[in-house]
């Protein structure tokens, strides 16, 4: 893959990530419970720290044809606590909102996973093996919340 066409694949996952972080953060702003909004913010924090890094690998690659050391990112450790989902008035549209989040964090590590077969140094490998790990740790986070208030009835958010 030329440098070009690594560079337009970027730029286009880095749309993607900032859709992300924008519909998590909206996500939360919608979800009543205190438990399943944490969940969203998160979600939003770490998509925007996607875009980050992903912008910055793009102006490292422009300016010096480099890759960066990406370091990744760690999901914080969920609280203790289970909330009842009869506290979620719309859970109709927060389990939508879930199925729809889970979608994406798909796409996203299918992406991430395309683009590390296609990177031209061990660095952008790592990176995207890395960011495409990630999305899946997002995407089991959530099939965990879509579980335990489907079959529960209560918000639920398990280490990856």
């Amino acid at each position: 893959m030329s440098t070009t066409n690594l560079l337009d694949a970027i730029r286009i996952v880095i749309e993607n990530e900032k859709l992300a972080s924008d519909s998590y953060a909206e996500a939360a702003r919608i979800i009543s419970n205190p438990f399943g909004k944490q969940i969203f913010e998160e979600l939003a924090a770490f998509e925007q720290y996607h875009f980050e890094q992903l912008t910055a690998l793009v102006t490292s690659l422009e300016e010096s044809g480099q890759s960066l050391d990406y370091q990744g990112r760690d999901f914080p450790t969920p609280p203790v606590f289970e909330i009842k989902a009869a506290e979620e008035p719309k859970l109709k549209s927060v389990i939508k909102i879930i199925t729809e989040a889970m979608d994406l964090e798909k796409e996203a590590e299918l992406a991430y996973a395309k683009l590390a077969l296609r990177a031209q140094d061990s660095q952008a490998y790592g990176m995207f093996r890395r960011l495409s790990a990630e999305e899946n740790m997002h995407w089991r986070i959530l099939q965990d919340a879509y579980w335990t208030l489907t079959n529960l009835g209560t918000w639920t958010w398990i280490k990856p």
